[in-house]
């Protein structure tokens, strides 16, 4: 009986990399965006293709999560040497009215000057949260006119093909993410 059970188990297998992040292959959402970045240029997630795509999305003005999620990509980059110039790093702003094109220009960048922030318009920004199934909510401050931006705090990775495969929780991108975008790049056959 437990031979059965265990060839049944190994049956079950699909072969396929074994991620330490959620595997997100065959998710029918997050199949892409269009958003300018701080540069002023328009960009897709075709743009991207050839390269693993991670995406997250936070706000400028954020206290704790964004900061800290970016300081991660930061040395999940480092930790892929050079394997690290065919991943892109893609900050999108939930607070468009604040993270405006220089502002994203002077933050994003400042991570690491190969991480580019994307936005969009209020409509285009719910839009492409909804695609992608992320929360997100404005909360007045305590006092003024000030808010802060309740959201997910999780970034999306594509393949090489542009693919969603991934979904890396903030508290494991430096432990494990490295990892799992070196067997998506080997998985690429590049």
């Amino acid at each position: 009986m437990a031979l059965a059970s265990a060839l049944l188990i190994a049956g079950c297998d699909s072969g396929g990399p074994k991620f330490k992040n959620v595997d997100m292959t065959g998710a029918d959402y997050a199949k892409g965006f269009a958003l300018t970045d701080h540069t002023g240029k328009a960009r897709t997630l075709a743009d991207f293709h050839g390269k693993v795509a991670v995406v997250f999305f936070g706000y400028t003005r954020c206290p704790d999560v964004c900061p800290t999620t970016m300081v991660e990509l930061k040395e999940v980059m480092r930790k892929l040497g050079p394997d690290a110039d065919r991943v892109q790093v893609l900050f999108i702003t939930l607070d468009p009215e604040r993270d405006t094109q220089q502002v994203l220009a002077q933050y994003v960048p400042a991570f690491d000057p190969r991480f580019l922030g994307l936005y969009g318009d209020s409509a285009t920004t719910l839009k492409t949260a909804k695609d992608f199934k992320v929360f997100y909510e404005k909360r007045p401050a305590a006092s003024g006119d000030s808010y802060t931006v309740d959201h997910t705090a999780a970034s999306y990775v594509f393949d090489p093909a542009g693919k969603l495969r991934l979904y890396a929780k903030q508290d494991m991108l430096s432990t494990t993410l490295a990892d799992d975008i070196r067997t998506l790049l080997k998985e690429s056959g590049r």
